[in-house]
């Protein structure tokens, strides 16, 4: 009877144990799921980290100083006003004595007191193309024209000059300015075109553009290292297609180093066919992604060497970071420790930022690797 007693309380507190473990996982998920929902949307860098991939700077820990060096003095943000480029044109204003004031000098001259960075206003203007027209006799007494090439318009029907259509490509694309705000912008200067008419400049230019992008793509792939990931867009009215569902703009970087080129490609879908399409060219270079499914099989056919990213693996131990325990924390996590080794490898990026390829690539042999080496979780 003992015995059955022992076995039925090993059991229970195994059971116990279990469901210990079970309540500490689930507290876990909570944290994490409340911090996902009340806490910052942008995440925090902590004291150490550096830039890796437009990370924020920060200062080294003191006992980083004997593996990290201080940077160079000439690196140090300089105090004061930050002086206008010396390429900017350039307009004198003049602030003259009157003649009385002036009676008796000797000499007078100019100095430069202040300096004032001014903008011309946008205007609207109506561009009239006149073709000239020249009239010749023929020998059998009609007559015959001559006409000057008139510069054709990449869009022959447009309203809208050539200067207008792109600053609605770059005020859209480059700047995040909405259509219906571009549509006011241009009433308000006496230009009343409908933003249906500028999404359709958009929509026609981009068919007009595509052997440009298909050049840029070809020229990312000449490249040794493309970086790829795909990020959620909502699109409202396209067919067969619900506007509560998930669509996706696949942004890739890649090309030579001095070259670089940054393309956008939208698809409603996420399936590896999208990725197959986008790097159909790229073969036996790196792809480094966040390592979703879908680039496996490319790597495996392209003969692409799948690399990884500092900055989707730290995010993971952040989370876990964040779904510890807040009261009474005193005992360093490993997902602590695993922040620690990444933001120690971004102090080394940061430093080498602006270096060319051949120092970057000694420098990280140099730092990046023991660091690697040293890790111990």
């Amino acid at each position: 009877m003992l015995s059955e007693k022992d076995d039925i309380i090993d059991k229970k507190s195994e059971v116990i144990t279990w469901q210990k473990q079970r309540i500490e996982l689930l507290e876990e998920y909570l944290r994490l799921s409340n911090h996902k929902r009340f806490g910052s949307s942008s995440e925090q860098t902590t004291a150490e980290q550096g830039r890796l991939f437009d990370e924020a700077e920060i200062t080294a820990e003191p006992e980083q100083s004997e593996l990290l060096p201080d940077p160079p003095q000439n690196n140090k943000s300089k105090r004061g006003r930050k002086p206008f480029d010396k390429k900017l044109p350039r307009e004198q204003v003049f602030a003259y004595l009157s003649d009385a004031e002036k009676a008796g000098a000797i000499d007078s001259f100019f100095i430069k007191v202040r300096e004032e960075l001014d903008i011309v206003p946008a205007k609207v203007r109506v561009l009239e193309y006149m073709q000239e027209k020249a009239v010749f006799k023929t020998d059998e007494g009609g007559r015959e024209f001559k006409v000057a090439d008139v510069k054709k318009h990449p869009l022959p029907k447009a309203m809208g000059s050539v200067n207008l259509i792109t600053y609605v490509i770059v005020s859209k694309y480059a700047d995040g300015l909405p259509l219906y705000r571009i549509e006011k912008q241009l009433k308000r200067y006496g230009g009343d075109i409908t933003r249906a008419t500028l999404a359709n400049w958009v929509i026609s230019l981009s068919k007009q553009l595509q052997s440009l992008i298909n050049l840029l793509r070809e020229h990312q792939h000449s490249g040794p290292l493309i970086m790829m990931d795909e990020t959620r867009v909502q699109v409202l009215k396209e067919p067969g297609y619900s506007a509560t569902g998930d669509k996706w703009m696949w942004v890739s970087l890649g090309g030579l180093e001095d070259q670089q080129s940054v393309l956008f490609d939208y698809a409603p879908s996420r399936s590896g066919q999208v990725a197959a399409r986008l790097l159909d060219g790229f073969n036996d270079g790196y792809l480094q992604s966040d390592g979703y499914s879908a680039y496996p099989a490319v790597c495996e056919n392209n003969n692409l060497i799948s690399v990884g990213c500092w900055d989707h693996a730290r995010r993971k131990f952040k989370e876990a970071q964040q779904a510890q325990p807040k009261k009474g924390k005193s005992k360093v996590s490993r997902a602590d420790m695993a922040l620690s080794y990444i933001n120690k490898l971004y102090l080394v990026e940061r430093d080498i930022k602006n270096q060319s390829p051949e120092q970057i690539f000694q420098v990280r042999q140099n730092k990046s690797i023991p660091i690697l080496e040293g890790v111990d979780l």
